[in-house]
C-alpha cells in the first residue's frame, strides 16, 4: 500500500523483528541473495521454490533511487484530491459496483463492508486494477533486503513473499507489482496479502493480480480485521461555526457528534448533525479556507491501510460519491506549491522564535502545526496551523521561485 508525503499527514513504515543482511562496499548483492535464500529455506520454504525464485532475483538500482528519493514539492490537500476523486474515478466506479453488486452484497453481509467503499479502495489503489505495477517483486525486495535502509522490513517481506509463492503456487515472473513490493488490485504487500487474502471466486488460489472476486474478497477481509465498524461511515462534511478555535481540531480533541453540534458544528448543507453520542473530532486539511470534516472510528481504519489524512478523505468522499452524492460542498482554495525547502525554512524560523517544532525536515507533523498555531495567535491570525501564504511572509521565509 502507497505511503504519501503530504501537508498533514506524517507516514511511518512499520518494521518486523527479522534479523537482516545489509549490503556494505565488501559484501556484494550475490553474496547477500546466497545468506536470504538460505535463510527461507530455514524458515521452511520449499529448497525447489526458493532455487527458483532466486534464478531470477537481480539487484534494482532503480528501487534503491526511489526509495532515496524525496518529493521536491509538498503535496497539497486540493492537489492531491482533485487528482484522486475525478468524474472520470466516479462514473467508473459506479459501473464496477453495478457490476460486481450480488458478490459486494455478499461480501457485506458476511464482512460488513458496504459496496461502494470497498469500490472506492480498488479505484484508488489501481484504478480499478488498471494500474498495478510494473516492477519484479521479489526482486524489489530483495534489493531492499540487501540495502542497510530498513533491512530487517524487507527481509521480513520477501520471507513471506516466497511463502506467498509456495502456498498459492504463484509464478515468481508473474508476480509484479510497486517498487516496494505492494501487489494486485488491491496494492497488499506480501504480509497483509498472507494474512488476510481470500480465495473469493472458489478456484482454489488466491491471487489478487487476475481474480477481482479475490482481491475484492481479501479487501473486505482486511478492513474487517482493522475493525471496521459496521452500519456507520467514515465521516461527513461540515461547516464550522465562526471563530471557531482551531486548537480544537486534530484526534487529541475527540468529542462526540451531539457535542460538537452543541459547538455550533453543523452538516456541509447548513442542515443540523444527528443527536449521535459517535466519537469525532475536526479535520482541516487545506486550513481555513478549504473544506472541514468531522472523521469517525472509520476514518481511522482507513488510516490503518494507509496512514494518511488524504488519503482517508479520498477514500471515504470516493466512497460517497460512488454511491450517489454530489461531492464537496466547500470549494477548494488555489494553495501555492511549496517546496519541501519552503517548509524546512519555515520550521527554522519557527525554532529561532522560541516555538520549538523539531529538526527541520519539511514535513508538516504535529509539532509544526502546534508551532503555527501559536506564530498564528502571537500575531492575531485564525489559528489553524495551517502554513498559509501570510503565515509564510509574516514568519520571512524566502519562498521558492514562483511562490512569491
Amino acid at each position: 500500500m502507497k505511503r504519501f508525503f503530504s501537508l498533514f499527514s506524517g507516514l511511518t513504515v512499520a518494521c518486523a523483528t527479522l534479523a537482516a543482511p545489509a549490503v556494505s562496499a565488501t559484501d556484494d548483492f550475490a553474496q547477500c541473495k546466497t545468506r536470504l535464500a538460505a535463510k527461507a529455506v530455514s524458515q521452511g520454504v520449499a529448497k525447489e521454490v526458493v532455487d527458483n525464485a532466486f534464478s531470477t532475483i537481480t539487484y534494482v538500482n532503480r528501487v534503491i533511487e526511489l526509495d532515496r528519493s524525496q518529493p521536491e514539492f509538498v503535496t497539497t490537500f486540493p492537489s492531491y484530491y482533485s487528482k484522486r476523486v475525478t468524474n472520470w474515478r466516479v462514473s467508473k466506479g459506479r459501473q464496477l459496483m453495478q457490476k460486481h453488486w450480488p458478490m459486494l452484497t455478499r461480501l457485506q453481509q458476511k464482512y460488513g463492508i458496504p459496496p461502494h467503499y470497498l469500490v472506492a479502495f480498488w479505484g484508488l489503489e489501481t484504478n480499478f486494477g488498471g494500474y498495478k505495477g510494473t516492477m519484479p517483486v521479489l526482486s524489489s525486495l530483495a534489493t531492499l533486503a540487501c540495502d542497510e535502509r530498513r533491512s530487517t522490513y524487507f527481509t521480513g517481506e520477501l520471507m513471506t513473499a516466497l511463502k506467498l509463492a509456495e502456498r498459492e503456487y504463484l509464478n515468481p515472473a508473474n508476480m509484479v507489482g510497486s517498487w516496494a513490493g505492494a501487489m494486485g488490485h488491491t496494492q497488499f504487500m506480501p504480509s497483509a496479502y498472507y494474512k488476510y487474502a481470500v480465495d473469493g471466486d472458489g478456484d482454489g488460489q488466491a491471487n489478487l493480480w487476475d481474480s477481482e472476486a479475490d482481491a475484492l474478497t481479501s479487501a473486505a477481509n482486511f478492513l474487517n480485521n482493522l475493525g471496521w465498524n459496521q452500519g456507520t461511515r467514515w465521516g461527513r462534511e461540515v461547516v464550522l461555526p465562526e471563530g471557531f478555535d482551531y486548537r480544537e481540531s486534530g484526534y487529541g480533541n475527540r468529542r462526540s457528534v451531539i457535542d460538537w453540534k452543541a459547538l455550533g458544528i453543523t452538516q456541509a448543507d447548513g442542515s443540523a448533525l444527528p443527536d449521535s453520542t459517535l466519537s469525532a473530532y475536526v479535520v482541516v486539511p487545506a486550513g481555513h479556507e478549504g473544506p472541514a470534516f468531522l472523521a469517525y472510528q472509520n476514518f481511522r481504519v482507513i488510516m490503518r491501510w494507509n496512514n494518511s489524512e488524504f488519503y482517508a478523505i479520498a477514500v471515504g468522499e470516493l466512497a460517497n460519491q460512488i454511491a450517489g452524492s454530489d461531492g464537496l460542498v466547500a470549494s477548494l482554495p488555489d494553495l501555492p506549491a511549496y517546496t519541501r525547502n519552503d517548509i524546512m525554512a519555515l520550521q527554522q524560523k519557527l525554532n529561532d522564535e522560541g516555538y520549538d517544532v523539531g529538526k527541520p525536515d519539511g514535513i508538516m507533523g504535529p509539532a509544526t502545526r502546534s508551532g503555527i498555531r501559536e506564530f498564528q495567535l502571537k500575531h492575531n491570525m485564525i489559528a489553524d496551523g495551517f502554513p498559509a501564504m501570510d503565515v509564510m511572509k509574516k514568519a520571512g521565509v524566502k519562498l521558492a521561485a514562483g511562490n512569491n
